[in-house]
């Protein structure tokens, strides 16, 4: 009997979890998507990419954004989704992390592509938050075995 009052638990909170982090995802996809360009700068700042990747890149992470979202939303491909969002937010806070090692005082371009949003301990403190919230959803399909085949199932 406990195990199914902590299944139900977890169930729950999962459910809570993927929506707010698919949110997240999409919100800050969807201003990239809409202005490519100014992206494109923001991700030229961080100087981690040759130039010739950039642009590729400026178009192809938001797209990778809104649709991990989605598909964490909608709890489609449950394994695959959660180990990309959780690369991606890896991969999100080594950039902020390096940027700020170096010393370099540049915009995020996190959920704007506007000038401004610049890059402190307080993003990389935001983005550890939800990390963790990942970390859980791994926890959760890979340890609960909660999945999209059984996430919206009646325990």
């Amino acid at each position: 009997m406990k195990k199914m009052n902590s299944l139900k638990i977890h169930h729950r909170i999962s459910i809570i979890v993927r929506f707010a982090l698919g949110a997240i995802f999409i919100t800050a996809g969807i201003p990239k998507i809409l202005d490519t360009a100014s992206f494109a700068g923001a991700v030229y700042n961080y100087h981690l990419l040759p130039d010739v990747f950039i642009n590729i890149f400026a178009i192809c992470l938001p797209w990778l954004e809104v649709i991990v979202g989605s598909l964490l939303i909608l709890g489609i491909w449950m394994q695959g989704t959660v180990i990309l969002y959780t690369l991606l937010m890896v991969a999100f806070i080594a950039a902020l992390s390096l940027n700020i090692a170096r010393g370099l005082d540049i915009s995020c371009g996190c959920f704007s592509t506007e000038p401004g949003d610049i890059i402190d301990m307080r993003t990389i403190l935001r983005d550890l938050f939800i990390l963790s919230a990942s970390l859980y959803l791994v926890f959760v399909v890979f340890v609960k075995k909660i999945t999209s085949d059984n996430l919206f199932a009646k325990k």
